[in-house]
């Protein structure tokens, strides 16, 4: 896919692993590795044997953030460039909400700042019992401004504003309690129990898993009454679909199984 961007499909079980590869970097995000990035998600998009996506780094961290060295760089940028720069992440995030196949974060070591929102910004994130999340931008004077739109919903504002005004470093577990991360593994087993978590999501209906993810986020800017109508329309849509025809055929025919 790219020098620091790989990207690798198991043909049997449908899922695709987009591993950030800069292991001496801490799998830090400079504009080349953002735009790989962005790339490997649109070609999982395309890729008609892919059916869940596991995101996941190389080295000992999962991802320390944007590239210092590049934020160095642009000090004296103009207003301009520095809103070009920021959006190019901000691309990124939206490709990945849009993307109709499920996003599994796979964090070990450190997520932090924008690593955090990296994995923040996946449907669902898989921890190692060593993981360490943080938004530690307040420390130098900077935002995670983008990543708040992902945090304060997995969160809320008030555990979103005090994470990122204190900036400090937090372990799985409470991350797990915070409602973060979704599952916490031993470190010793966590490549194992991943792969077993992806390839049990990728068996499940993809038409399924698309319109779900999709209605889950169109809820968003929709009332309560403007969200059942909207499932309504997605129930009916799903109940034309050929994966529920045949789900339902399954079903009875276990249902009569039993019953003789």
């Amino acid at each position: 896919m790219s020098e620091h961007v790989l990207y690798e499909l198991d043909e049997p079980t449908g899922v695709v692993t987009i591993t950030l590869d800069r292991p001496e970097k801490r799998n830090a995000l400079d504009p080349e590795t953002i735009t790989a990035l962005e790339a490997a998600f649109a070609a999982a998009e395309e890729d008609g044997g892919a059916r869940v996506i596991l995101l996941a780094g190389n080295g000992k961290d999962f991802c320390a953030g944007a590239d210092i060295a590049h934020i160095e760089a642009m000090v004296d940028a103009s207003r301009d460039e520095l809103l070009e720069d920021a959006r190019r992440m901000g691309r990124l995030f939206v490709r990945m909400r849009a993307l109709p196949k499920p996003i599994v974060a796979a964090v070990h070591g450190n997520a932090l700042a924008g690593g955090a929102g990296l994995a923040t910004a996946c449907d669902i994130v898989l921890a190692a019992d060593d993981a360490h999340f943080g938004y530690p931008e307040v420390h130098i004077g900077f935002v995670p401004a983008m990543v708040l739109t992902m945090l304060t919903r997995s969160v809320g504002e008030k555990r979103a504003f005090e994470l990122v005004t204190s900036g400090r470093r937090f372990a799985a577990e409470e991350a797990l309690r915070l409602g973060l991360i979704h599952c916490l593994y031993s470190r010793h087993t966590f490549a194992d129990d991943v792969r077993a978590y992806a390839v049990e999501l990728a068996g499940r209906s993809a038409t399924s898993m698309a319109l779900s993810k999709r209605l889950l986020y169109e809820l968003d800017g929709l009332t309560f009454e403007e969200g059942i109508e909207r499932g309504a329309q997605v129930n009916a849509e799903a109940r034309r679909t050929d994966d529920c025809r045949a789900g339902v055929r399954a079903f009875l025919s276990r249902e009569k199984k039993r019953e003789s």
